[in-house]
C-alpha cells in the first residue's frame, strides 16, 4: 500500500492519470454517438419511412386469399339455409296453379281473365319502365306479341325475363315493394280503377344453382285482388364450364347474349315492352316452327281480318279433332 499511496502522492503521476481519464470519457463519448448511437436513430428513421407507407385501415384491402375464404364462408353459410318451395298455387291443376295461393278466392272465368292478365302486363311494365329496371316479353307472353301484339285469349299467367343484374336489385331494393296503378277500364267513358300489386321475390332467387326444382320462378308480379301473376326468371351463366356463354333460367331455358342482345323497343298491350332481338330463333327454339304458322290452337282460330284469336264453337272444335 505504501508503493501505491507514494504513487499517488506524486503531483506529475495524478496529472498524468488526469489526462488519461479525461481522454479515455472523451473517446467512449464519440464512440456512442458514432456506434452506441445508430440503432436508436436507424429505428427512429425506419419507424417513420414505416408510418410514411402505412395505408389507413379504412383503405386497407384484404388480400385475394382473405378474399376467397370469406366468400367461401358466405357462400357455405348460405348454402345451409335449408331450400323450400317458396311461390305456393291455389292447387295442383293447370288452372290453379296460374293463382297465388295467399291472394287466390275464386277462379277467374274466361270472359273476364284476359283482362285482368291485361292491366297485370301493363301494369308491370310501365312500373318497371318507371323505376329504370331492365325486362323483356318470354314463353307463351312472346308468342302472343309475335302474333298481334296481346296476350293469347288461352293462357292465364303472363312471362316476363330479367338479367341476373336486375334480379339481384329486385331482391335488393325492391322486394315486397307495393304498386298502384290506374288502370282504363273504359276508354270510350274515360272510367279509371286503382289497382294494386306486390312485387315479390323469391327468397333463393339470386342462388346459382337448380337447387331442387322448386324455385324456378324468382319473383312474381300479383294482382292482390285475384292472385294471378306474371312469373319473372332471372337469366344467367349457370354452367360456364359446360355451356360457357350460355344464359339461363332454373328451368333449363338457355340463350346466348346475341339472342337476346340489343333488346327490340316494341309494343305489347298498348305500352312500351321490350323483346329478344333473334325473336324468332328464340319462339322456334322453344316451340318450333309451327308455332309461328299455325293458324288454329288450344280451341282458337287466328282471325287475319280482325287479326285475334278467336274461340271456336264445339262443332269446330270437333273438325279439328
Amino acid at each position: 500500500m505504501r508503493p501505491l499511496a507514494a504513487l499517488f502522492s506524486n503531483h506529475k503521476v495524478l496529472l498524468l492519470l488526469t489526462v488519461l481519464l479525461v481522454l479515455s470519457a472523451i473517446l467512449s463519448t464519440a464512440a456512442v454517438a458514432r456506434g452506441g448511437g445508430q440503432p436508436f436513430s436507424f429505428y427512429v428513421q425506419q419507424k417513420q419511412e414505416q408510418q410514411q407507407q402505412q395505408t389507413p385501415l379504412s383503405q386497407q384491402t384484404p388480400s385475394p386469399q382473405e378474399n376467397q375464404g370469406q366468400k367461401a364462408l358466405s357462400e357455405g353459410q348460405r348454402a345451409l339455409i335449408p331450400e323450400y318451395k317458396y311461390f305456393q298455387e291455389a292447387g295442383g291443376t293447370l288452372e290453379l296453379a296460374h293463382y297465388d295461393a295467399r291472394f287466390f278466392t275464386a277462379p277467374i272465368p274466361y270472359t273476364t281473365h284476359r283482362t285482368i292478365l291485361t292491366h297485370l302486363i301493363r301494369s308491370y311494365l310501365t312500373t318497371f319502365a318507371s323505376l329504370n329496371l331492365e325486362t323483356w316479353l318470354a314463353h307463351g307472353t312472346l308468342l302472343g306479341w309475335y302474333w298481334n301484339g296481346r296476350i293469347m285469349p288461352w293462357d292465364f299467367d303472363v312471362d316476363a325475363q330479367v338479367s341476373g343484374t336486375t334480379l339481384a336489385i329486385l331482391a335488393e331494393q325492391h322486394n315486397g315493394s307495393v304498386h298502384t296503378y290506374t288502370a282504363h277500364t273504359n276508354p270510350t267513358t274515360g272510367q279509371e280503377e286503382n289497382r294494386t300489386y306486390l312485387l315479390d321475390v323469391n327468397p333463393f332467387a339470386t342462388r346459382v344453382g337448380w337447387g331442387r326444382g322448386e324455385n324456378f320462378i324468382d319473383a312474381r308480379w300479383i294482382d292482390v285482388e285475384t292472385g294471378m301473376f306474371v312469373d319473372i326468371t332471372g337469366l344467367v351463366e349457370r354452367d360456364p364450364r359446360g355451356q360457357p356463354g350460355v344464359w339461363s333460367c332454373k328451368n333449363y331455358h338457355g340463350y346466348r347474349p346475341e339472342e337476346l342482345f340489343p333488346l327490340r323497343e316494341t309494343e305489347f298491350e298498348g305500352v312500351p315492352a321490350m323483346v329478344p332481338w333473334e325473336y324468332e330463333g328464340v319462339l322456334v327454339g322453344e316451340y318450333g316452327e309451327k308455332s309461328l304458322v299455325v293458324t288454329e290452337w288450344e280451341g282458337h282460330r287466328w282471325d287475319p281480318d280482325s287479326k285475334e284469336w278467336v274461340k271456336m264453337n264445339e262443332t269446330e272444335t270437333e273438325e279439328v279433332l
